[in-house]
């Protein structure tokens, strides 16, 4: 139960973030619980995450704030692993250099900040900017389905949520968002099931090759350099120099002709 302090503080910092949303994110209590927030961030402009819809969740401590939240993002996003407790400067991992002046805004802010980088720490992963363009393009059909799961509740308590509970959990806290996530897929035709267009036209759905890094120029310039060194290899040294080995025999030829013209005419 959070102390009068924090009731204080918290419902304070909700009509502030709610009549002055920072760019890309909004966010606000549960109804049940007003230590536990739940937050929506939109992936920004030349970003990976450009279109993408992050939900996650802060739960406080009851002496908020005097101690900082939990931190979780709960849709797959290819930065953090989904529903795990990140290890931020900001959050429950750190309470000594938590500062109580700092809001919900601020550490909002702070997540999306740490999101956009290539720091790494606790919860984060390590994936290509085509996986994270995937994640995002499927971001809003995870969040109204929980993944394509049917489940309808058993939801996790504790802003713990994972795929399977069929987007209950989401629904409950935004159901305006919800409805909007269900009308995008009926427009853009996408199998509630799995995320997929019915016609087959899924865009990027195929995924990124695993294990092969850089830009795609890269990698076709990568796969040009193995062809060549394959075909080289299995050449010899006369084969892949004719040119020069031609030259010298025509050189050779000429300078013996000219030799032996010579010895002719002081004969």
């Amino acid at each position: 139960m959070a102390s009068k302090a924090a009731q204080k503080r918290l419902t304070r910092e909700y009509k502030s973030i709610s009549e002055n949303p920072p760019p890309y994110i909004t966010a606000h209590p549960s109804e049940s619980n007003i230590l536990e927030w739940h937050y929506v961030i939109t992936g920004p402009e030349d970003t990976p995450y450009h279109g993408g819809q992050y939900w996650g969740t802060l739960v406080f401590p009851p002496n908020y704030p005097f101690a900082p939240p939990a931190i979780r993002m709960h849709t797959p996003s290819g930065r953090f692993q989904p529903s795990t407790r990140l290890c931020l400067s900001i959050s429950d991992f750190h309470p000594k250099s938590f500062n109580p002046a700092w809001e919900v805004s601020t550490i909002l802010i702070g997540l999306l900040s740490f999101m956009t980088s290539d720091e790494m720490t606790t919860g984060s992963v390590s994936t290509s900017s085509a996986e994270r363009k995937f994640l995002a393009s499927r971001s809003r059909w995870w969040n109204s389905t929980g993944g394509g799961s049917q489940a309808k509740g058993n939801f996790a308590t504790k802003g713990n949520v994972k795929a399977g509970d069929g987007g209950a959990k989401f629904r409950s806290e935004w159901p305006e968002v919800d409805l909007e996530n269900w009308e995008w897929m009926r427009k853009n035709k996408i199998d509630a099931a799995t995320g997929a267009k019915p016609d087959g036209d899924n865009g990027s759905s195929c995924g990124p090759q695993l294990g092969i890094a850089g830009s795609s120029g890269n990698q076709a310039q990568a796969v040009v350099d193995a062809v060549v060194q394959q075909r080289d290899a299995g050449r010899g040294w006369l084969y892949r120099n004719k040119l020069l080995v031609a030259g010298a025999a025509i050189f050779i030829y000429v300078l013996i002709a000219r030799l032996v013209n010579g010895n002719e005419t002081l004969a």
